[in-house]
Formats: structure tokens, C-alpha cells, sequence
């Protein structure tokens, strides 16, 4: 384990880049690496569903272990990374070599150990349909584990993983993979492509749309999506969807329906809303952007603005998507 100088830095180890500083940082390069860490240790891959509002107290570990193994049997294939590799990357690694099924998540930001977390997903799919079981270090007991994936109690954004979030350190992901593919072309844009696509020309036609309708975070800061989607009884939505007979809307399995936050937000004009030096992008109205002077307060105030606006225009009330750190974790707004 490599520790590094105390009060470092933390602008460039997170998208939204902050001004903020670490009380200090140590860096995960073994499994056996966590043993060792301090009690109080906030785990972090690459920031990018991370915001840092303050300087942080607590010391950060930064997860970089690294390693993929692909196993192949009769009906599925079986991939275990480890939590430090690029989600992306291995997104497009696995789809060219004929493995499908994650080509609709392509260029999510983040790292392997960070997507169960969230449980990230979009257009459609989400990971927690492919874990088999999530390799942890589990630190109240301090022991290695396998949790399988009923374990882990996902559910739209959540797990236990983001309930619990100081007892879990994910090592490594095994994901169990269908060879028995069907493209899922459901949602948004993809609706568009011709029948019968390949896996590859659905994820060229994910990163496609994606970079058409998300600034990329190394040259506008953000950290994507900033709220979640809402999830609002059917019989709230009869009554919204008589008011407002556009409103894009998806019937959940729950007997729910969740609504787009984008397009909440951006029915109320606020694409390119500034607050001191935070702002909704000019193109997308669900994702924050740092203008390049913006600090914390200037998020806060800005993400608390849109929430009182949805709040009064709809009755919805709108949750974060990323994680709001002050100086000793986690907070909300």
C-alpha cells in the first residue's frame, strides 16, 4: 500500500473537481492491502459519481486493484475483474470478443468496484441483472466474503453496498453472462436502430448518444446524472399525465412509474441555470457542470433550487444520484 503526503489535493481525483483537499490518501494495490486500513477510510475509485463540497478529514483509500478473468461454459460466460478496472473499457472489451449483454451500459464513467454500488444501468439494463456474486472485504467483521447477488439487495441506484457504506470494500465483481443474447432496444434512441442490430452496433449507437448528450468531464467537470429518475405511484401519474400528456414515463414491473428528471427540469426552462459558478448544461438538463469556478456551496444552493422548482411544478420530489461528501462523509441536501 503507497501512502501519499497528508492535505493533498482532491480537485483532479474527482470529475466535478472542487476546489478541496484530503486529510490523506493511501492507495489499494493488493486485496490484502484493506486489512490495513484505517477504520475511518473513505473509499474511492475514479470520483466520477463523487462530489467533494469541502476539504474531507478522513483519510481516502483509492481503489486500483486490477486483473480479469473470462471463463467460458455451455449456456453462459463468467467475467471476475477486479474493482479498480474501467468500466468502460471493459465494457468494449468484453462486446468485441463476442461476449454480449453490456453493450447498452458503454461509457458509464467509473470503475468495476463502484457500479454495484450504484447499481448503475441505462436503457434499459442494469448490472445487478448480470452479478453472479461481488468478492468484499467485509470491515466490521474483518473477513473476505462472497456475496451473492440476492445478498446485495439491489435495487434502482441502491444497494447494500450504498446503505451500508462504511462496513463493504469490494474487491473484484464475477458477473455471469447469457450467451443466449437479445438486444434490448427499448428506451430512448435506441428505439431508432434497424431491426435485428449486433451487439457491437447497439453500443456504437449507446456511445453515440451518450457523447452527443453528455459533457465529457475532461473538459466541461461533472459527474453525469445528478438526480435520480423518480419513481411515483401509477395513480400520481394518472393525475400528472392529464396535466401533462407528453411527459415521458416508464411502468415499472413494482406497479410504479418512473418519470425523466431531464425532462422535469428542463420543461421548466432551467438548461443553462447559473449559480455563482455552477450551472445545469446548456444541453442536458439532468447533469450539473462546474464552469470553472464553482466550490460547494455553489452545488448545493444550485441542486437545492432545482429540487423547490420540480417540488412545486409537479408534486415529485427529486433525490441525488451522486454522492455528496462534506468534511466527514456522506450528506444530503
Amino acid at each position: 500500500m503507497n501512502r501519499i503526503l497528508q492535505h493533498y489535493d482532491l480537485t483532479h481525483l474527482h470529475t466535478f473537481r472542487l476546489p478541496s483537499k484530503a486529510h490523506s490518501i493511501v492507495t489499494i494495490q493488493t486485496p490484502e492491502d484493506v486489512e490495513s486500513l484505517p477504520a475511518d477510510a473513505y473509499l474511492l475509485g475514479e470520483g466520477s459519481n463523487t462530489l467533494f463540497l469541502m476539504d474531507f478529514a478522513r483519510p481516502i483509500a483509492l481503489m486500483r486493484l486490477k486483473g480479469i478473468q473470462l471463463k467460458e461454459f455451455s449456456e453462459y460466460w463468467e467475467v471476475t475483474a477486479a474493482a479498480g478496472e474501467h468500466w468502460h473499457e471493459l465494457v468494449v472489451s468484453l462486446t468485441e470478443q463476442g461476449v454480449w449483454g453490456l453493450e447498452n451500459l458503454a461509457l458509464i464513467p467509473g470503475t468495476l468496484g463502484a457500479a454495484p454500488v450504484q447499481n448503475i444501468g441505462a436503457y434499459g439494463v442494469e448490472i445487478a441483472q448480470f452479478i453472479k456474486h461481488v468478492h468484499v472485504w467485509d470491515r466490521e467483521h474483518k473477513v473476505y466474503q462472497e456475496l451473492l447477488n440476492a445478498d446485495c439487495q439491489f435495487e434502482y441506484r441502491d444497494s447494500i453496498f450504498k446503505q451500508q457504506p462504511n462496513r463493504w470494500i469490494i474487491l473484484a465483481v464475477t458477473l455471469c453472462i447469457p450467451k443466449r443474447w437479445q438486444p434490448v432496444l427499448s428506451y430512448g434512441e435506441l428505439t431508432t436502430l434497424p431491426a435485428s442490430p449486433s451487439a457491437l452496433e447497439v453500443m456504437a449507437k449507446v456511445i453515440e448518444v451518450r457523447r452527443n448528450k453528455l459533457p465529457d468531464p475532461q473538459y466541461i467537470p461533472n459527474a453525469g446524472s445528478f438526480f435520480k429518475n423518480p419513481e411515483v405511484s401509477y395513480e400520481f401519474w394518472e393525475q400528472l399525465s392529464v396535466k401533462y400528456p407528453t411527459m415521458p414515463h416508464y411502468k415499472l414491473q413494482s406497479g410504479k412509474v418512473k418519470l425523466a428528471a431531464g425532462w422535469l427540469i428542463d420543461q421548466l426552462q432551467l438548461k443553462g441555470y447559473r449559480l455563482g459558478g455552477a450551472a445545469v448544461h446548456h444541453r442536458q438538463a439532468l447533469v450539473l457542470v462546474n464552469m470553472g469556478d464553482a466550490v460547494g456551496e455553489d452545488v448545493i444552493q444550485l441542486a437545492g433550487y432545482i429540487q423547490q422548482q420540480v417540488w412545486e411544478a409537479y408534486g415529485v420530489k427529486l433525490e441525488t444520484e451522486v454522492r455528496l461528501l462534506g468534511q466527514n462523509g456522506l450528506v444530503t441536501l
